[in-house]
């Protein structure tokens, strides 16, 4: 048992000698490039971020790696430390970072109005390019910006220039929900029920369509129209938009269904 014990020390004592020295080596002889991609393999590990500053040392003006470094603290929600790192990288490079930036303002920091002025200065340094900030169309992050604000005129421009930016058939199906939730929110009824009925036509497993039809139906008295959509919200109600990292600003939980559910029973 002693010999058994010797043993794994030495392999212990071997692996973390072959660690360290792979470690030494990456910290002072390999490429920066090699540095950097060690570093952002380790993302949010002690060693990667003393790899960042080392790296930040040697080459002060690269915003890749302010950017890199940023990204663990503002997935654990460190977001002072991690936005300190993320504005140095859009100074040095706005049209690579702006973006990003306006994309976290507004779906984690719910700052609505600095995610606009984001997209906006975004937009005046792409001129004849629709931006797609972290993948998403600029319009519709900024329609979602105005919708946080509760403008939601602007808002539902924003969201029929995504639709014309993408195309019906390609555009995101939640601006047609946010477009009839818009409507609907200013007391165009008809208006509402054509875009629902629009993203229903681009998959009828939008819930969120479908409780908002029951909703303005079972405000109508409409009550056979408002139970069809109703258990189709339910029946669908797995397909609903949902993030595991944020709330979106029209999500919808099983209270609401409850709720209009109710409303429709009482009308």
């Amino acid at each position: 048992m002693k010999k058994l014990f010797k043993i794994l020390k030495l392999i212990l004592a071997t692996l973390l000698t072959g660690y360290s020295i792979v470690v030494i080596y990456m910290l002072l002889f390999s490429s920066p490039e090699k540095r950097y991609s060690f570093a952002a393999n380790m993302q949010g590990s002690e060693l990667s971020q003393k790899m960042f500053e080392i790296l930040k040392f040697k080459d002060p003006e690269n915003d890749r790696i302010y950017f890199e470094q940023s990204v663990p603290f503002n997935k654990r929600g460190y977001y002072e430390e991690g936005f300190m790192l993320l504005d140095k990288a859009v100074t040095l490079d706005p049209k690579m970072h702006l973006g990003y930036r306006g994309y976290m303002k507004l779906r984690f920091l719910r700052n609505f109005k600095g995610a606009l002025a984001d997209f906006d200065r975004l937009d005046s340094l792409t001129p004849g390019v629709i931006d797609t900030p972290w993948g998403e169309d600029i319009d519709f992050l900024r329609g979602e910006s105005y919708y946080g604000l509760g403008d939601y005129q602007k808002a539902s421009k924003h969201f029929k220039k995504s639709i014309e930016n993408q195309g019906e058939d390609w555009a995101d199906i939640q601006s047609f929900v946010y477009i009839g939730i818009c409507e609907y929110e200013m007391g165009n009824l008809e208006a509402a029920i054509n875009y629902y009925k629009k993203a229903l036509e681009q998959s009828k497993y939008s819930v969120e369509a479908h409780l908002g039809l029951a909703k303005i139906y079972s405000e109508d008295g409409k009550k056979e129209l408002a139970k069809s959509h109703l258990e189709k919200a339910e029946k669908y109600f797995n397909y609903k938009r949902n993030d595991p990292y944020s709330e979106y600003l029209n999500e919808i939980y099983k209270s609401d269904l409850a709720q209009v559910k109710t409303l429709n029973k009482s009308t």
